[in-house]
């Protein structure tokens, strides 16, 4: 199983994006950063984070799928994404920010059952409160200080 988080890496940094929004990209970062550090345990293969920039063209990195939508009659490529393939080789796509962030917090939350140090992730205040929304037993930046989160591995 393989995971790839792609985000536009100038809306992460701040200058495409409202500063909630980038917020909330580097949410999204900092769990599949720890998720990364951990996929053994999540019997994950490979974890990817691809940062597109304006200059280069923004093929995925390792999973060849690619969101769009539709904007004043033209095709928009999704600057934000997550893909999960699964085992029998299915691929999900997520492409709204709360799902991508609940799914990651989710594989968080599986990894806090398995190892014995602390994974938590400290989120942002828009963040902790999506994953907290989601009712999946995650705590906000004044929470008390456990796992982050909630949700199902990615993959079927």
């Amino acid at each position: 199983m393989r995971i790839e988080l792609r985000v536009c890496q100038h809306c992460l940094d701040g200058d495409h994006a409202t500063e909630e929004k980038s917020k909330l990209l580097q949410d999204m970062v900092a769990c599949a950063e720890k998720i990364k550090e951990h996929k053994h345990v999540l019997d994950l293969d490979a974890v990817h984070i691809r940062r597109v920039r304006d200059d280069e063209p923004g093929k995925p990195e390792a999973l060849p799928v690619v969101a769009a939508t539709i904007q004043n009659n033209q095709i928009v490529l999704n600057d934000t994404q997550l893909v999960a393939e699964g085992q029998d080789g299915n691929m999900l796509l997520y492409a709204n920010p709360s799902d991508i962030l609940t799914v990651l917090a989710g594989n968080i939350d599986e990894i806090s059952k398995a190892v014995h140090e602390d994974v938590t992730v400290d989120l942002s205040e828009r963040g902790a409160q999506i994953v907290s929304q989601a009712d999946l037993g995650a705590k906000g930046p004044q929470g008390d200080g456990q796992g982050q989160g909630p949700g199902p591995s990615p993959g079927p």
